[in-house]
């Protein structure tokens, strides 16, 4: 993987500050975009900028944003070996996605959904909201010590009342991987279907839901070097079938009388209204760029960068970092807070953010990283960590300077 010729494709490395060029370790928040993508948009908005969908208008303008959008569809088809571009739902994001599972799958009084204690937000309060509402019992299974599944624990608590398991693929957290192939065929050995937020390894590693033979899976193109504001739903075909209606309206029915309205079948069921065909587009630019690269040659580079930064940081005493010790299982996520002997923070993962930026260019995020209720449950609260998330174009230099920027604020500190 050439991973210089790889940053001249991300114009944004190529800003200046103070006469540095930027560091961006905030990918598991959003990624840059590559040229590639970026012209894939352009083009719609210079050449035909109109309705597409399922072609709402005749003209030729209508019918090639028509072309486009499904091309981008059978694209991402590709990308996660979805059996057919039907399964294939576009949203907003993978919060958009959770969210129509979650209202959409028939949950009755008493049903359970299982979690894990290191939920996004995302696919946290969608299951708050049905057990305050709809009296859903939402079960959470609580991870090892070193933040890795318990197995024994989810088996334990699966029975016939589970209906739903939806849990994190990889954690925004820490980087580690849930074991998904296992626990979806307990949760098939009990009748529960799942749901994957992939939001975290779907940019990052292969994922083939046939192999994992995932019920459903929500991830977001602005996390893998694609456009914000666009984001996937895949279902398996008889599973998508099943499922109550969500946003209703244009495009989402072949006839409607004043009475009542004949229903598409998915995936338009779950497109109302005019879509970001702009976005589309770009995401199936996104998922090509990726594929050419290949996510074997990405996931691996993210481990060894991964392995270089855990062992520059780990000479210093001071450096907590959460999640697994290996760095192999923690994927290109480094998430840390810096500690006194007794276990209360030296300096706040907030100012380690803005010190790094203002000093260094280097850019990382601080804070709960939507994973508030793991933070609280350990009474961290607020402060959270500091998080530097690692992606295809980041190198080995750059990680030497966040190591020598890590090791003055410390020294300026003892």
């Amino acid at each position: 993987m050439n991973i210089k010729k790889i940053r001249e494709d991300f114009p944004a490395l190529e800003r200046e500050r103070n006469g540095r060029r930027p560091i961006y370790f905030d990918n598991a928040c959003v990624t840059l975009k590559p040229r590639q993508v970026i012209m894939a948009m352009d083009e719609y908005y210079e050449n035909f900028p109109a309705c597409g969908g399922k072609g709402r208008s005749a003209h030729w303008f209508s019918q090639e944003v028509k072309e486009a959008a499904e091309k981008a569809r059978r694209a991402v088809k590709e990308f996660i070996n979805a059996k057919s571009s039907d399964e294939i739902i576009w949203t907003k994001n993978t919060t958009e996605s959770i969210n129509i599972i979650a209202n959409c799958f028939e949950l009755n009084r008493g049903d359970a959904v299982l979690t894990t204690d290191k939920e996004h937000n995302s696919n946290l309060v969608p299951w708050i909201e049905l057990e305050s509402r709809r009296g859903v019992v939402h079960k959470i299974v609580e991870s090892n010590n070193d933040n890795t599944f318990n197995m024994e624990r989810f088996e334990e608590m699966m029975g016939e009342d589970v209906k739903l398991v939806s849990m994190v693929h990889t954690s925004n957290l820490d980087g580690y991987t849930n074991p998904a192939r296992e626990i979806i065929k307990i949760a098939h050995d009990y009748g529960a279907k799942v749901m994957l937020d992939g939001a975290q390894s779907v940019p990052h590693k292969e994922v083939d839901v046939q192999k994992l033979d995932v019920d459903f899976l929500g991830f977001s193109i602005h996390k893998m070097a694609g456009p914000s504001g666009v984001g996937v739903l895949y279902g398996k075909k008889d599973e998508l079938k099943k499922l109550g209606r969500y946003t209703v309206g244009g495009d989402t029915v072949k006839d409607t009388f004043y009475d009542r309205a004949v229903f598409e079948s998915p995936p338009y069921l779950f497109e109302a209204g005019l879509q970001n065909y702009a976005g589309q587009i770009g995401a199936g630019a996104a998922v090509e760029y990726l594929s050419k690269i290949g996510m074997g040659n990405i996931s691996k580079h993210e481990e060894t960068l991964n392995k270089f930064i855990t062992e520059g940081l780990l000479e210093h005493e001071e450096i907590d970092i959460i999640g697994p010790d290996d760095p192999s299982k923690r994927s290109g996520i480094i998430s840390f807070r810096m500690v006194k002997d007794d276990g209360t923070s030296l300096i706040s993962p907030g100012d380690i953010a803005r010190l790094l930026d203002r000093n260094l260019n280097i850019m990382i995020r601080s804070g709960d990283h939507c994973v508030h209720s793991w933070f609280n449950a350990r009474g961290i609260g607020v402060s959270g960590s500091a998080r530097a998330s690692l992606y295809i174009y980041n190198t080995k230099e750059e990680g030497e300077v966040f190591l020598s920027g890590i090791d003055r604020l410390i020294k300026s500190l003892n």
